[in-house]
C-alpha cells in the first residue's frame, strides 16, 4: 500500500507540475534551476546574456565551444516573441547581473507565434527591454532579424518585407541612442528574395553551424566595446 501511495504522489508531482508549465506563459521555469546555480557564482562582471528564440537557444546546442570559450549566456527560448522576452526579461536578464544583454529578437513575432503583427507594438517591447537594462545599468546590444523569407510553420505573409522593415527601425533605434548594433542581416542574405543564404541553413530560418560561424565574430566585435 505504502509503495501504491508512493507512485500515486510521485505522479500527482508531476502532474501539478506539468499543469504549472502549461500556465506559464514566459517559460520562467525554463532558465530557473541555471538562473540560481550560475548566481551562486562569483559574478566577474563581464557576464554576457544572449536574450532570444531558437536561433540562441540552438546555438548553445550547435556551437559549445563558443559559449564556453567566451563566457556568453545563453538564455534562447524556442518560438519565444518579444511578448515573452519582456516577461522573463527580469529573471533571465536583470538578476544575472550581466555587465551586457545582447537582444535578438523578431522572427517569431512576425510568424505571429503569439497573435498578429504589429511592428509598433514589437518595436514598443524593444525599447521597453532598453529601458530596463538601462535603469539596471546593463548595457545593451541590438541585433538585426535575421534574413527569411519563408516561415515554414506559419502563415504569415510578406516576411521578407517585414524583416527588412523592423530590421531598420531596430538600427535607426539602436544609431539614435548609441546602442552597438550588430547586423547579421546583411551578412546572411541572398538573392532577390532575401532569404537566409543556402549555405548558412538547412530550413531557411535557422542557421546551422556555418552559419553560427558567420554571427559569431561579428558579435563578439560588439561586444568587446564592453567587454575586453
Amino acid at each position: 500500500m505504502k509503495h501504491i501511495l508512493a507512485i500515486a504522489a510521485i505522479s500527482l508531482m508531476a502532474l501539478t507540475a506539468t499543469a504549472q508549465h502549461s500556465k506559464d506563459w514566459a517559460q520562467l521555469h525554463k532558465y530557473a534551476g541555471p538562473n540560481i546555480e550560475l548566481n551562486n557564482h562569483k559574478n566577474n562582471g563581464k557576464r554576457v546574456v544572449l536574450l532570444g528564440n531558437s536561433i540562441t537557444e540552438n546555438w548553445v546546442s550547435k556551437h559549445p565551444d563558443f559559449f564556453k570559450n567566451t563566457g556568453y549566456i545563453g538564455r534562447g527560448i524556442s518560438g519565444q516573441t518579444s511578448y515573452q522576452f519582456l516577461v522573463r526579461f527580469r529573471e533571465d536578464v536583470v538578476d544575472l547581473k550581466p555587465k551586457v544583454v545582447v537582444i535578438n529578437v523578431g522572427t517569431n513575432d512576425i510568424a505571429e507565434n503569439t497573435g498578429p503583427y504589429f511592428e509598433d507594438r514589437t518595436m514598443g517591447n524593444i525599447m521597453s527591454m532598453v529601458e530596463i537594462a538601462k535603469a539596471n545599468k546593463i548595457n545593451v546590444i541590438l541585433t538585426s532579424v535575421l534574413p527569411c523569407k519563408k516561415m515554414y510553420w506559419s502563415g504569415a505573409t510578406g516576411v521578407a518585407d517585414k524583416i527588412a522593415s523592423l530590421n531598420k527601425r531596430i538600427a535607426e533605434y539602436a544609431k539614435k541612442n548609441k546602442i552597438p548594433y550588430v547586423d547579421y542581416y546583411s551578412a546572411m542574405v541572398e538573392g532577390d528574395e532575401r532569404a537566409l543564404n543556402h549555405n548558412y541553413t538547412e530550413d531557411g530560418v535557422h542557421p546551422n553551424p556555418a552559419g553560427y560561424d558567420v554571427m559569431e565574430p561579428l558579435l563578439q566585435t560588439a561586444v568587446r566595446k564592453y567587454v575586453k
